[in-house]
């Protein structure tokens, strides 16, 4: 048998390497359009031991460790997989972003702007692309063989590729499926892309590799609408002959019909989005078109199937899933793909309940225990210097919660598995003041950088002003992700960014109280200067705001929210609810920025 061959493919002993498997624990982080019913109804199902009812997915994270996650509970279970890899060595993580009007002043302000990739996306695309074809073809058979181990018995898989990289992944298909269980090269015809000026036959086509898992799997030809009517033989099934026969009338002539649709083959003539279109362009780079996946859904799936995508992007295959009555699970690494994935799903009328997910947590304790060891005490000494050096910090030994002096400022650093919180606010205060004039490791300024995976939602407010309070400038420092990245630390990509600040208004009427977005400021040091210099008004940086009105101090769950498009680009600057009953709620607002950051805000509201 003729086999690829990559770097990595087989270890020294010539025993073929199998992709990491590193099994870690979701951690839903919102749940979006759950009524307080659907709600309590799951909670009392759960406490019973009963099957709670199914909520689809959206899960933010690098697809090496989301994929094996998903084994744990989805092994055997996902009917429909399909995927649009990166598979342009020219390609980014980079993304049109658009800056909205100055709400008060005269004129057109709108803008766009071309936000580059993060450093974790920046990472996956050099982990893809690191050594070129060999790395690509190894990353795609570890992808596979994960995959594959998802489907059920009847499940197939859709990859989409284009003419940079489409032979070399059917070979690896190939050997990961079976050859055998190869089923069709469709090939999609976007007739209407203008090439210009090539000195070779233009190219206007992708593929999508069709792969079964067992001989028993799904097919529903699909037809599609003629441009005009045909005139055609009729033609029908002959159990006698056990053949397709002409149809002849009583006279013994051939009978004919005219014909306004035809049975779709493998090659697909559907056009690919136009920048002007309002409809369904999201101005995302490679977004497909709604009809594209919904030919692949109606084909390959029955209703209330379950359908994976980890590779969501703009999110096409969660919508056209969630439109034709199918379950989802989407995935992917992009900050902004998910919010501009959870904006698309909000604007179908009557989606179904869905949930935000990440590793959260897990995985950074994960990351900890492989970095510096599974003793605790040393692995969490070990941590702390490890961020302390990333922060360009001096180590101090003296105190509890005071973990390192910058430019004579203290420095805290938080933990992997639990946010900074009032209390830890509080004990910092508290030491910074016994410190002072105490020795050598004493604060030489009046100000602690506390630095954070994760923070209560009411700390940038509440916190900093118990610390003005005690004469103490605090600041919130985000722990940024990409800490966890080996190549992004070595290579010196890593950058701390203070937390925005969220202003929001509140009014009481009886029970009916108004949350009004009063003001928003988010630090700069992120922000291209051109983009700096549009944006006049607060407002503008809003891309999207959602509250949460009685909050349990668990999960957000998106009650209600405002957010633009390109056909609404304004938001809502109040909301009102009423409350059935009087007591004390716990109101959480959580704001988007047009660079995809979240910021959240905790608030108390008593009716009466």
């Amino acid at each position: 048998m003729t086999e690829l061959i990559w770097e990595g493919k087989y270890d020294e002993q010539g025993r073929r390497v199998a992709p990491p498997r590193i099994a870690l624990p979701f951690q839903t982080v919102e749940t979006v359009n759950e009524s307080a019913g659907d709600r309590d109804r799951n909670l009392e199902m759960f406490a019973s031991g009963r099957p709670t009812e199914w909520r689809n997915r959206l899960i933010w994270g690098d697809k090496k460790y989301v994929l094996p996650s998903l084994l744990e509970e989805f092994a055997g279970k996902v009917n429909l997989i399909y995927i649009d890899p990166p598979f342009d060595t020219g390609a980014n993580f980079s993304y049109t972003a658009s800056i909205p009007d100055d709400p008060e002043s005269e004129g057109d302000q709108a803008a766009t702007f071309v936000k580059e990739p993060s450093v974790i996306e920046q990472k996956a695309y050099r982990d893809t692309w690191g050594k070129n074809l060999d790395s690509y073809v190894r990353w795609t058979a570890e992808t596979a063989a994960l995959l594959r181990d998802l489907l059920t018995a009847d499940g197939s898989v859709f990859v989409h590729l284009d003419w940079h990289v489409g032979r070399y992944v059917k070979a690896v298909l190939d050997e990961e499926f079976g050859r055998n269980n190869f089923v069709n090269e469709i090939i999609w015809w976007y007739y209407n892309k203008f090439q210009g000026n090539v000195n070779r036959f233009a190219s206007d086509h992708d593929v999508i590799f069709w792969y079964r898992k067992s001989d028993t799997y799904k097919f529903h030809a699909q037809a599609e609408a003629r441009e005009k009517p045909t005139r055609q033989i009729r033609r029908a099934w002959d159990k006698n002959k056990g053949r397709i026969v002409n149809v002849k009338g009583p006279d013994g002539k051939v009978l004919y019909q005219d014909s306004t649709h035809r049975t779709v083959d493998d090659v697909w003539r559907l056009s690919m989005l136009q920048p002007a279109d309002q409809t369904e362009n999201l101005r995302f780079p490679t977004q497909k078109p709604e009809a594209l996946l919904e030919r692949v859904v109606r084909a390959a799936s029955d209703e209330r199937d379950l359908v994976l995508d980890c590779f969501c992007g703009s999110g096409t295959t969660a919508a056209v899933a969630e439109k034709l009555n199918r379950r989802w699970i989407a995935c992917d690494l992009g900050r902004f793909a998910i919010h501009t994935t959870r904006k698309r799903l909000l604007g179908i009328p009557g989606v179904k309940p869905f949930v935000v997910q990440n590793l959260g947590k897990y995985e950074r304790q994960a990351w900890q225990v492989a970095e510096f060891g599974e003793k605790a005490e040393a692995a969490t000494h070990s941590y702390r210097q490890f961020v302390l050096d990333l922060y360009r910090a001096q180590p101090v030994s003296s105190y509890v919660w005071l973990h390192g002096s910058r430019s004579g400022r203290m420095v805290h650093v938080g933990t992997v598995d639990a946010p900074v919180t009032r209390a830890d606010i509080t004990g910092m205060v508290t030491e910074f003041r016994k410190a002072v004039g105490t020795g050598k490791d004493a604060p030489s300024r009046s100000g602690v950088d506390v630095l954070g995976w994760d923070f209560a939602f009411e700390l940038n407010e509440t916190a900093k002003q118990d610390a003005e309070l005690a004469g103490i400038n605090l600041r919130l420092v985000r722990i940024p992700r990409e800490v966890l990245e080996k190549k992004a630390v070595e290579q010196g990509d890593i950058k701390f960014f203070e937390l925005a600040a969220l202003r929001v208004d509140v009014k009481k009427k009886a029970r009916s109280v108004t949350l009004t977005l009063a003001d928003f400021i988010i630090p700069l040091d992120d922000v291209p200067e051109d983009v700096r210099r549009a944006v006049t008004h607060w407002e503008q940086w809003i891309d999207y705001w959602a509250v949460d009105w009685d909050n349990s101090d668990d999960t957000f769950h998106n009650e209600w929210q405002s957010y633009r498009t390109r056909k609404e680009r304004t938001i809502a600057r109040s909301t009102t609810h009423s409350y059935p009953e009087p007591g004390s709620y716990r109101v959480i607002v959580k704001v988007i920025d047009i660079l995809g950051n979240d910021t959240t805000k905790a608030l108390a509201v008593e009716v009466k």
